[in-house]
This record gives C-alpha cells, structure tokens and sequence, in this order.
C-alpha cells in the first residue's frame, strides 16, 4: 500500500495543474491574437512602429506601478534596481527589433524567432565550460538555424512551400519569400528577449520581489524609448500618429493588455506551479497550436504541413540546445537552463555581454 500516497499526490498535481494549463494556453493565444490584430493594424495603417509601442508601454507602466506599487514594502538595493533599469534600455530595444520584424516577416516567422534565445544555451556551455555535451548543444542549434532557414524561404507558406500542392486558386494575402537577412532582425530580438529573461531571473527569484522589478524594468523602458519615439514622430515617419493614437483600437487595446500585461502573469504562473519557461518545447507546442488557428481565421499565406515541419525541426533543436542531465539538476536550474543560461555558481558578473 506505499505507492497509494504518491498516487494521491499525483492525482492532487493534476487536478490543480489542469485549470493552470489551460490559463496558459488561453493566455497564450490572447497574447498571439494580439500579435495578429497588431501586424494587420501596422500592415494597413502605416503608423510609426516606435511611436506606436510607447503608445503602449505608457499605459502599461502605469497598470504595472499601480498593481505592483515598487515603491512600497521594503526598500530595494542599488545591486537589483541599477541592473533592472538597464534591462529596461534592453526591453526596449526588443520591442523595437521585434516590431520591424512583425511588419517585414509577419507574425508566424516574429513569433517562432522569440524561441531564438534558446542560442544562449549553447553560448553558455562554450563559455562558462560546463560538463555538458556541447556537441549536442551544437547540433540543437544547427535544427534551429535550419528551421530559420527554412522559414526565410517560405516553407511555412502556401505561396512557395514545396510540401503544399493542393489547389491553384490564387492567395489573397500571398508573400514573398522573407530572405536570411531580413531574419537577422526577428531573431535578435528573440535573443534579446531572452537574455532579459534571464537578467530579471538573477536579479531575484522571488515572485513578489520579481513582480515589483517588471514595473521598474517596464518604465525603464517607457523612458528609454520617449526620446525615439519624439524624434520619429516629429521628423517623420507618421505626422499624424499621435492623433491616431487617442482613439484606441482593437490592436492597441489587446497589445497592452494581453501582449504586455496579461502574459507576464501567465508566464509566471506557468513558471512558478507548471515549471514551464518560454524557451521550451513544451512552450513552443502550445504557441504552434494557436499559430495553426489564428492563421486560418486570419487567411494568411499559410502551409500547414510546412510549418509542421519547421515547428518539429525548431522543437528539436531547442530541446537538444537547452538539454541537460535533468536527474542530476533540481527543477529550478532546469528553468534557467532552458531559457538559456546556467545560473549556479555564476555571479552576475558572468553574464555574457
């Protein structure tokens, strides 16, 4: 009769656990609808990209410092607010690589090239000389220069993949085949993206602590993308787009609400109960799904079988990149592996620049 008391605990896991994933998979697919609404918005409007995501963090740090109130409790130290701030000059130079990537490769390719921080695995194990399989690393990463390639030359659209051969009935919303260059600037992003994850990770690992951070980091953002956002707005890109900003739209709502506040509480309940990080297969599955919906709603240029492959090929290679002896590391150092970085016994100074 011992094997009754872990088969309780397991059934109590699951009955909890349930109700989180599915949060995290309605939660997901707002944050991606909210991607789709912002690319059809940008891609039909010609509003200044910049100018536009101020437009959003603005409201967004205010939610952030209401909610949070960083303010309040007890005083942070110089050694956390100092690298949180920075990390906000980093959040912001993000949303602006990935908003250009969104409008020149769409929303599949920006979403899939988020999963491109899964690289700072394979650079940490070279670097730091961890006794891991580095060559495996390696290859993780050759899967996923492969799925990037493959993207850039359209396998994930009915217009050029060469797995699709159904029909000859033109596509409304055909694209041109992307290019490896015009890649570089989603794929930086992703690793941007991931390299703030990680900051913030070692800042501090505690949730509430963590919570008050982000509404640092998310001002700090706010702040360093106002004078860009001045400057492009009065020479240019947009003169009217400040009148366009007072009267929200779908797109501007759920890119503030679902693409900037709701998914950080998704990805921290995901984190904390389901010990699941972005830079995951486990993440990049759930994320496929809602791809697979939002680009038959939406009617994109789009393969099926295709984007199958490239999302199995990109899964690969994340999973190979961010591997390691998992019975040997407690859940927590798998976390942080899996956004691509080892954090035991590495100061911050560590930190790859």
């Amino acid at each position: 009769m011992s094997f009754i008391g872990p088969l309780l605990i397991l059934g109590d896991l699951a009955i909890w656990s349930t109700p989180l994933q599915v949060i995290h998979i309605l939660g997901n697919f707002m944050r991606i609808w909210s991607v789709y609404s912002l690319y059809s918005h940008l891609s039909n409007g010609g509003d200044s990209i910049v100018g536009f995501i101020f437009s959003c963090l603005v409201p967004t740090s205010i939610i952030f410092l209401v909610l949070q109130k960083p303010w309040k409790g007890r005083p942070l130290p110089n050694s956390q607010v100092v690298p949180t701030v920075v990390n906000g000059g980093i959040l912001a130079f993000y949303f602006v690589l990935w908003g250009k990537g969104l409008l020149a490769c769409g929303p599949l390719v920006a979403l899939l090239a988020e999963y491109a921080g899964a690289v700072l695995g394979v650079l940490s194990a070279a670097l730091y000389g961890r006794k891991v399989n580095i060559w495996k690393k390696i290859g993780g990463l050759a899967a996923m220069l492969v799925a990037y390639y493959l993207l850039s030359n359209g396998w994930s659209t009915r217009t050029h993949s060469p797995l699709y051969s159904f029909g000859s009935e033109p596509v409304e919303k055909a694209r041109q085949n992307i290019g490896v260059k015009e890649m570089v600037v989603p794929i930086t992003a992703g690793i941007l993206s991931a390299l703030r994850r990680v900051l913030a990770r070692r800042v501090s690992l505690k949730n509430q602590l963590k919570r008050r951070l982000h509404a640092i980091t998310i001002a700090s953002a706010t702040c360093f993308l106002f004078p860009f956002a001045m400057w492009d707005t009065i020479l240019g890109s947009a003169s009217d787009s400040i009148v366009k900003f007072q009267l929200p739209s779908w797109a501007y709502l759920s890119t503030v609400l679902f693409g900037m506040v709701l998914i950080f509480y998704v990805d921290n309940v995901a984190e904390e109960k389901l010990h699941l990080v972005f830079s995951s297969p486990r993440h990049l599955m759930v994320s496929t799904g809602c791809i697979i919906v939002l680009e038959i709603v939406y009617q994109m240029d789009f393969s099926l079988l295709g984007f199958l492959v490239c999302s199995v090929i990109l899964g690969f290679g994340i999973f190979e990149a961010t591997s390691l002896d998992r019975s040997k590391k407690s859940p927590l150092e798998t976390h942080e592996l899996s956004n691509g970085v080892f954090h035991n016994q590495l100061p911050i100074s560590e930190l790859p620049s």
